[in-house]
């Protein structure tokens, strides 16, 4: 078979000369990195950043899980692939939704792509949310593969391209609070990689850990430690590993524990009125017990035909911890994201703090274990980028002029090939 070069979103991709794995290690900011390396606990990432390629990038803006995992999968910004958060107010039915159908993706993912030129690809996520787009368009009946570790035990050929997995991983159905759930990911690429030898694998993790576990806290260490073993592992099997995540994690706490929040919907009530507006919490998914709903980005529809954006803009703007505040325009130019699923207004927080609707919508009696840890603001969008080989020529180049997340597949295809293939 003639392998041709794959085209999408202004990128061409050469065929992969060995086994593709992009990981996105779920909340896995360059602080974890960073720390496990300075404590000897990364032995296979450290390997990685000294023979490979190690940078920080750019991750897309708002910081959460759906509109990154997006970007990476379709090497796009929410402005191409249209998801920009975990959760948007659908302006037709006045309804607040979340964003995971693959119905709102509006780009052709990367795995789909390849797969329709005859590739073997797999895809793995740690939540079920994740797999309907993920798998967007994968034809699973020649071989392909599309699952989560949450619903693992249920997997089917008609569905997920694959069935018996906890027989194949040797591992029990993980709790959805645990580390297991982002191992049991890892541990099903490294199987497959092994038996089925695809060209591109994409595993995506989840943050449960971070959120409730600071770096050097021994169970984020433990966690690490067993990330590294698991990204040797699939390295050791002749594969370019690619690790990268879709968003940081800061501490959002005040000095004495307690959540460091900024309920928005009650101050614009309390000034414009109730049902003037409605703010939506785009971090919002099925399983908030880890941050409440509370990230450090929010949007802000109107509903008062008698108030402006730049009215809000002006009343939220001065109050403490709020980063910055802009219009529709100004936040799509500014981050790259769709203007029809954009609210009037967005608002972001500083770094130590996240930005809530009212202060009754949000249940905060499970963050009371731990410092409550989240995303979202432009805080949390720089990103481990690191590659097991080295970059061509051409692409050390283009690294230095600036990465973005997005780029991950890229530069794992392209910039470890000869620089006469790239």
């Amino acid at each position: 078979m003639t392998h041709t070069t794959i085209h999408l979103n202004g990128v061409d991709y050469a065929w992969p000369a060995q086994p593709v794995v992009v990981v996105c290690i779920d909340g896995g900011d360059p602080a974890y990195i960073e720390r496990g390396i300075a404590d000897g606990l990364l032995p296979n990432v450290t390997r990685f950043m000294d023979e490979g390629f190690a940078a920080v990038a750019d991750g897309t803006v708002p910081s959460f899980t759906c509109p990154n995992n997006m970007s990476l999968i379709t090497g796009a910004p929410p402005a191409v692939h249209g998801i920009s958060g975990n959760y948007y107010l659908d302006t037709a039915t006045g309804e607040a939704v979340v964003m995971t159908g693959p119905e709102l993706l509006r780009s052709q993912t990367l795995l789909a792509a390849f797969a329709d030129a005859g590739a073997r690809v797999v895809s793995i996520t740690a939540k079920d949310k994740l797999r309907r787009q993920l798998g967007k368009d994968l034809d699973l009946s020649r071989g392909n593969i599309s699952f989560s570790s949450e619903k693992a035990d249920c997997c089917t050929l008609a569905d997920n391209g694959i069935e018996n997995v906890l027989d194949l991983v040797g591992m029990p159905l993980p709790d959805m609070y645990s580390m297991e759930l982002s191992l049991f990911v890892l541990e099903a690429g490294i199987k497959l990689l092994e038996r089925d030898r695809p060209q591109l694998m994409f595993l995506s993790l989840t943050d449960y850990i971070q959120h409730k576990h600071a770096p050097g806290d021994p169970v984020a260490d433990e966690f690490y430690r067993r990330l590294d073993d698991c990204f040797g592992r699939l390295a050791a099997l002749d594969a370019t590993v690619a690790l990268t995540a879709d968003h940081g994690m800061s501490d959002k706490s005040l000095p004495d524990g307690r959540p460091h929040v900024i309920f928005l919907q009650d101050i614009l009530d309390t000034r414009f009125g109730t049902g003037a507006t409605q703010v939506v919490c785009p971090i919002t998914d099925a399983f908030v017990r880890h941050h409440g709903a509370l990230g450090g980005f929010v949007r802000v529809w109107i509903h008062d035909p008698q108030l402006s954006a730049a009215e809000v803009i002006a009343h939220v703007a001065p109050v403490p911890g709020i980063a910055e505040a802009l219009d529709r325009a100004a936040v799509c130019a500014r981050y790259e994201l769709p203007a029809d699923r954009e609210g009037d207004v967005a608002v972001l927080a500083e770094q130590n703090v996240v930005i809530g609707g009212a202060a009754a919508e949000h249940d905060l009696s499970a963050l009371s274990d731990a410092r409550l840890r989240s995303h979202g603001g432009l805080s949390e969008a720089r990103v481990p980028f690191i590659l097991s080989a080295p970059l061509n020529a051409s692409y050390r180049q283009k690294a230095a002029q600036g990465l973005k997340s997005h780029q991950i597949f890229d530069f794992a295809i392209n910039g470890v090939r000869g620089d006469a293939h790239a």
